[in-house]
């Protein structure tokens, strides 16, 4: 079903949904993708792509998209129906996520939680006053409805554990090669240019004095020169080159950035190109008529060399391996595209067979919520 509110809303790439049916589908709908996740990384892990840690690190940060999403669900529960109800803004074009904005405006919300929740009823109290409503002034309790909404939210936002719009650099011991420590440093941003989360995975080797997370002149140095760096147009060579150069007791020897989505679906973005036809033609069901995109892209280095760092000395430096370029450099080992969807848009995906998706790996959902690799 096409959603005219979000379609007519905004001229732009953003869209406000200011229907509460038509922000119900949107959360309902991200819900369901957000069950296959994790299960996509472990899938992952079972062909060896991911390690045991880098599972478990990449689905905290998949459930922390998925406990983001429920928050917004319950702030913008009421939208186009209380007195005062916010109104989600999404980006349709290329993301069908929503705009870093939001993401930024939950931090905030995030600090003052504990203020808006003590003044506010417990819920409880306001369920109990919502029952009186109904049944001794037969009205629907809109009002309270909006504030039990608002209660949920500020409780999920204050519980923690949620996607921000930056989530800084850790560094996990991943034990010794030799004299050198071993450490996978993982961050995440919401991409304000792509409007999508993006988690970035960083293998390295510490030779410095001190372990590199206790070190209180290299660490926070490496925190912010990997945050400020954090940007989708930059490809992970040039990130990776910069740090092996900035930093000569860090030595990179993995680099590997896993940006979820877009999200493409007939009913909240504005599709372009083979994916279009493939989700208009299919006419799926409410809730089966979506597409979600990952990307994977992976550096790795070939071997270390003595590099020239100034005039008299040398260094150790990277020297990467990168795929052959073909149509365009990637400034990657490998980059490989994948999409989710359910089973009967793949299967006019099939049928068509569009030059664009052919070389995207498929993982269909299947009766019953199976997920099937492709």
């Amino acid at each position: 079903m096409a959603d005219n509110s979000v379609r007519e809303a905004l001229v732009s790439d953003h869209a406000e949904i200011y229907d509460t049916a038509q922000a119900r589908r949107y959360f309902a709908k991200f819900g369901r993708i957000g069950g296959y996740l994790a299960r996509i990384a472990a899938e992952f892990e079972k062909e060896g792509r991911f390690s045991r840690v880098e599972t478990r690190i990449l689905a905290a940060y998949l459930n922390g998209v998925i406990g983001t999403f429920s928050a917004l669900s319950h702030k913008y529960l009421m939208s186009g129906l209380a007195e005062g109800a916010p109104r989600l803004t999404i980006d349709r074009h290329e993301s069908g996520f929503p705009v870093v904005q939001e993401l930024m405006m939950m931090a905030v919300d995030a600090q003052q939680a504990e203020r808006h929740l003590s003044g506010m009823a417990s819920a409880a109290e306001l369920r109990d006053r919502m029952i009186r409503t109904i049944l001794g002034e037969r009205k629907v309790p809109v009002q309270l409805q909006f504030a039990l909404s608002q209660r949920l939210y500020y409780e999920a936002v204050r519980a923690g554990g949620l996607f921000h719009a930056r989530n800084d650099p850790e560094a996990q011991w991943l034990g010794q090669n030799g004299d050198r420590r071993r450490y996978l440093i993982h961050w995440a941003v919401w991409d304000s240019g792509l409007n999508l989360p993006v988690v970035y995975l960083l293998e390295m080797e510490d030779t410095g004095r001190r372990p590199l997370p206790e070190d209180a002149w290299r660490w926070p140095g490496i925190q912010q020169k990997l945050l400020a760096q954090s940007v989708g147009g930059l490809k992970l060579v040039t990130m990776a080159t910069g740090f092996d150069k900035d930093f000569e007791d860090a030595c990179p020897k993995r680099l590997r950035r896993i940006t979820l989505g877009p999200m493409y679906s007939s009913g909240f973005t504005l599709q372009s190109g083979p994916i279009s036809h493939v989700l208009e033609d299919a006419r799926a069901l409410e809730g089966e008529d979506w597409a979600l995109v990952w990307t994977l892209e992976d550096l790795i280095s070939d071997r270390e060399e003595l590099v020239k760092d100034g005039w008299f000395s040398t260094r150790p430096g990277q020297i990467w391996r990168l795929a052959p370029v073909i149509g365009a450099d990637t400034g990657t080992t490998v980059t490989e595209r994948m999409i989710v969807l359910p089973e009967r848009p793949y299967q006019v995906l099939v049928e068509q067979d569009p030059p664009g998706l052919r070389g995207i790996r498929k993982f269909v959902v299947g009766a019953g919520g199976r997920l099937i690799p492709g």
